[in-house]
């Protein structure tokens, strides 16, 4: 129940997967100004195209009565418990916005008094502020376990983006992690109840007139699960349930729990999920194309385009002005971006060498060994560039 990274992916720039807070403070804003935005638990998120969010991440309540291995909240834990009514949380955020302090709230919680329960109060302070308050920013709900089908409906009315940590990728794995979760019934299921309120409701009575995106996140490296088990059910949510994202959480020990001796995940591992999330996303790929390893797992000295590319591409390579949308996303350095970019720029010509891919946004020299040109390799222009 550990809350995932910031809201949108520069997850895949960096190893850890994380968008933290800034460490340099932003121009009027005081290092001593920042710390203090980083302790009450504000983060810049990074929305879809770029923007910048000031956010507050946070607990309705830090108690919890599931006993998961590997959570800082787990039940039985020693530590001291904060718990706030729906109003005064509420309040509390809404001083925060009127300050200028945060944008956007994303809440979660504790399970106390069941799951059905928890998430009446967390939608009784989704409610507070949309229609108390008149509060229109950004709000991501949190799902929890056990949740009813009306209260994912009524989740999906209120805010912006809904979503549930699945931890695992099946049954198996998850009794690893959470034995007193229920992977189907609790977790999956409302994920499935999410995208057929989508399809089948109109989206009339929503904030912002049409459905909130959705998103899980995954726990990596505690419970001997492989790469291939990951990205099968990402591949599952993200094209059967239209998940906007999926969030992997390289797993780290916390003391006194029952994983603290568990060893920490690489993360370069978290990282290549991401890079093979957004293949299977967004550039066409399936699991079969993953260049997994006899063990099911993804390469860490090598992304996974680039290693299907050194399989596919070297003895084969695409021809730039003969390739489809679908061929030239198989190439390094040609993205979403960069494959429109060359359908729309050979209408009105011929794309002659490096320079005028590059000038379309295409990484060309990490496309050169893998691409024709005119039937030629432009590998030789690479130290031109």
């Amino acid at each position: 129940m550990a809350l995932e990274p910031a809201e949108e992916a520069e997850a895949v720039s960096r190893p850890t997967g994380v968008v933290d807070a800034h460490q340099v403070a932003a121009c009027g804003q005081t290092p001593a100004a920042l710390q203090q935005k980083i302790a009450l638990g504000i983060q810049s998120a990074v929305l879809p195209g770029g923007k910048r969010l000031p956010l507050l991440k946070t607990l309705l309540t830090s108690a919890c009565e599931r006993d998961c291995y590997y959570c800082p909240f787990r039940a039985g834990r020693n530590f001291r418990r904060v718990t706030f009514k729906p109003e005064e949380m509420a309040r509390v955020f809404v001083e925060l916005h009127q300050a200028g302090t945060a944008e956007g709230l994303f809440l979660s919680s504790g399970i106390a008094g069941g799951g059905v329960r928890t998430q009446d109060r967390l939608l009784d302070t989704a409610a507070i502020l949309r229609r108390r308050h008149a509060y229109r920013g950004y709000l991501h709900l949190k799902l929890m376990p056990g949740v009813e089908r009306e209260q994912v409906l009524q989740a999906m009315r209120l805010a912006d983006r809904v979503s549930i940590n699945l931890e695992a990728p099946n049954t198996e794995r998850l009794q690893q992690l959470a034995p007193h979760k229920v992977f189907f019934e609790e977790l999956l299921q409302p994920l499935q109840w999410a995208e057929d309120i989508r399809r089948t409701l109109p989206a009339r009575q929503t904030q912002r007139g049409r459905w909130p995106s959705l998103v899980t996140q995954f726990v990596v490296g505690g419970a001997g699960e492989s790469d291939r088990e990951i990205l099968t059910t990402t591949s599952y949510v993200t094209q059967q349930l239209r998940l906007q994202r999926v969030y992997f959480s390289a797993f780290n020990p916390v003391s006194d729990t029952p994983m603290e001796q568990h060893p920490s995940e690489n993360p370069w591992r978290e990282h290549r999920l991401y890079q093979a999330a957004l293949l299977l996303r967004d550039y066409s790929f399936t699991l079969v194309d993953l260049p997994f390893t006899p063990d099911s797992r993804l390469p860490l000295d090598v992304d996974p385009k680039l290693g299907w590319a050194q399989v596919h591409l070297h003895a084969a390579p695409v021809e730039v002005h003969r390739a489809d949308r679908h061929e030239l996303l198989r190439v390094p350095g040609i993205g979403p971006k960069g494959a429109e970019a060359i359908l729309r720029a050979r209408r009105h010509g011929t794309l002659r060498d490096l320079g005028d891919l590059q000038r379309l946004g295409v990484l060309a020299n990490r496309a050169a060994p893998f691409i024709l040109l005119n039937g030629k390799s432009p590998v030789q222009q690479l130290r031109l560039f």
